[in-house]
């Protein structure tokens, strides 16, 4: 009697046993596949790496879907080429760029990236170009056979000082006497006078145009809307820009100029309801990035989609745009 009862209890403690296996194992939730983002921006010496860096731990602290990680880059030609590689999923670049890429010319021809998607429409970039008071130079077309600065050869400023003089009817570089020099070698080239105008194309208020316009003698010079229109019939990607008058010292009057935007590109291989929960998470945490990060202080969030050169939307980016109504 003893010994059976002994067995009843050994195999009712084994039967809990399994059955408090099996409880622990069906309530046990499964760990959430997480989808590797890696996210090459740009220099660290730049605001953009900062930004960058932010939105990667933003979307790391509220999604669990995700493990995002910001890079420092060579620039936009590398990121969209690390996004064509499968190397990333999401980089920045701006339009012009992306325009290339997406189509197979310029700096990618030959290589066309149908792929390609914009996710995030940040911010304008501007052209500011700014020339001295006593220069006599009004529109574009004045600075032939002036002494003028256009930015290191290759650069983005360069080429945005090429596109706008020959759209103008300069013949660049042969037409004036070119400086190939950054915005610092710039500013000192116009203290000694030994410059008539110097092409930035950066984020407002910029120090360099600052220092142009409070110590060198400078001022902003404004774009003809007619030549904005006829850039954007050849390179669709302008937009035009108006910098604000007080925008700097001595502006006391609105200036015209053109703009491409900036923007986080990514994969349309990427997972639609991936990119449709990062971009949720990037605009209804917007106001707090904003706070600390400088260059989305000049982002307007109902301007996401505008202005991106005909590029089509990411799926899951589109899909959030119209839940609110951008689309």
């Amino acid at each position: 009697m003893k010994k059976s009862v002994v067995v009843l209890l050994v195999i009712t403690m084994l039967i809990q046993g399994l059955l408090f296996a099996a409880g622990t194992q069906e309530g046990a939730a499964e760990p959430v596949k997480k989808t590797v983002i890696n996210f090459p921006t740009a220099a660290t010496t730049g605001a953009v790496y900062p930004l960058g860096s932010a939105m990667a731990n933003l979307w790391n602290t509220k999604l669990d879907n995700v493990r995002a990680s910001a890079q420092a880059s060579a620039g936009g030609i590398a990121n969209l080429n690390m996004i064509a590689d499968g190397e990333a999923q999401l980089g920045v670049a701006v339009t012009s760029i992306m325009y290339e890429s997406f189509n197979g010319i310029g700096a990618f021809e030959g290589r066309p990236n149908p792929n390609l998607r914009v996710m995030i429409g940040l911010y304008a970039n501007p052209n500011q170009v700014v020339v001295t008071q006593n220069s006599n130079i009004n529109s574009l077309a004045d600075l032939a056979g002036k002494r003028f600065a256009s930015g290191a050869p290759g650069s983005t400023t360069e080429v945005e000082t090429s596109l706008h003089l020959k759209t103008s009817g300069v013949n660049y570089p042969d037409g004036l006497r070119v400086q190939y020099v950054g915005f610092t070698e710039a500013i000192d080239l116009m203290r000694n006078k030994q410059l008539d105008g110097a092409w930035i194309m950066a984020g407002i208020p910029n120090a360099a145009v600052t220092e142009m316009l409070s110590t060198a003698g400078g001022k902003l010079l404004s774009l003809d809307m007619d030549l904005i229109k006829k850039l954007q019939q050849a390179y669709p990607w302008y937009g035009a820009y108006t910098i604000p008058a007080g925008t700097y010292p001595g502006q006391t009057t609105d200036v015209l100029t053109s703009a491409i935007k900036i923007t986080v590109c990514t994969d349309a291989r990427v997972d639609a309801d991936v990119i449709y929960d990062m971009t949720k998470a990037f605009w209804e945490n917007f106001e707090e990035l904003k706070a600390t990060q400088a260059p989305l202080k000049q982002v307007n969030p109902k301007e996401a989609v505008k202005d991106l050169a005909g590029l089509p939307l990411h799926e899951g980016a589109a899909r959030y745009y119209k839940e609110i109504g951008l689309l």
